[in-house]
């Protein structure tokens, strides 16, 4: 998603290595959201669905929404058919969208971090609805991948990394009058293996590093990346761990 000067396109030719390069998300979650079923989801900044499409089961509804076509197309892909995708930025909500029962923001909010957004979802939830901002880092974990190294790499070519620090997103919601903020670590203990073809997904899913902001030389940054990665494996990663923070309405 975007906020105010950035392209909707940032994430442009990232899409199909974002579903494969990032690692997914606890299978523990719905159940930790104490979802019954019954809800209707609005997931915001969907990306290519990897937190809609794990959760559509264990609700009545779930709308996906994104700036990216690319993400969009990539996540209505194979989804449970409860599971409508949506090209819409979070500055357009409420749309024609109506309310819900919960609202789930992954990987996104700093992209769109307003008090006006962070309103109008409060203004979008039924009065018992919930609001759950899921803090994770899914494109590396702890393990044997070469990531200072790629790291330099992306570096040489791009420069330093651009990302944008931004504030506090707990401030935010609490402002705009959520309540009974709750957080809990999600620890993941699952080894995960990671071809080469998976990290060079996870590298090209990165908002700094996606394929387009290499130009034409794309590919041979590519076979930079995989030059460096030849001969080292076979790799693996251990997701870092997921904070799950819930308001309620």
């Amino acid at each position: 998603m975007t906020v105010p000067g950035r392209s909707d396109e940032l994430y442009a030719g990232s899409a199909e290595h974002y579903a494969r390069g990032r690692m997914p998300y606890p299978q523990s979650l719905p159940d930790l959201l104490e979802l019954d079923g019954r809800e209707r989801l609005l997931d915001v900044g969907c990306g290519p669905g990897s937190l809609t499409n794990l959760l559509a089961p264990h609700v009545s509804e779930a709308v996906g929404i994104d700036a990216s076509a690319e993400m969009v197309d990539v996540a209505a892909r194979g989804a449970p058919p409860n599971a409508l995708f949506l090209r819409l930025r979070a500055e357009e909500l409420p749309g024609s969208l109506g309310r819900f029962d919960i609202v789930t923001l992954a990987q996104s909010f700093h992209w769109f971090e307003t008090e006006e957004v962070a309103r109008t979802l409060h203004a979008m939830l039924a009065p018992d609805g919930r609001l759950a901002h899921v803090g994770a880092t899914t494109h590396e974990g702890e393990g044997n991948v070469p990531r200072d190294e790629i790291a330099g790499l992306i570096e040489r070519w791009l420069g330093p990394d651009p990302r944008i620090k931004t504030g506090d997103h707990r401030v935010i919601f609490d402002r705009v009058g959520f309540r009974n903020r709750r957080a809990l670590d999600v620890a993941r203990d699952e080894i995960i293996e990671r071809s080469e073809d998976d990290i060079v997904s996870s590298v090209f899913s990165l908002s700094y590093a996606a394929p387009h902001l290499f130009g034409e030389r794309v590919h041979d940054f590519e076979r930079e990346l995989r030059a460096l990665l030849r001969g080292g494996g076979p790799y693996y990663e251990r997701p870092r761990f997921i904070t799950l923070t819930i308001w309620d309405r």
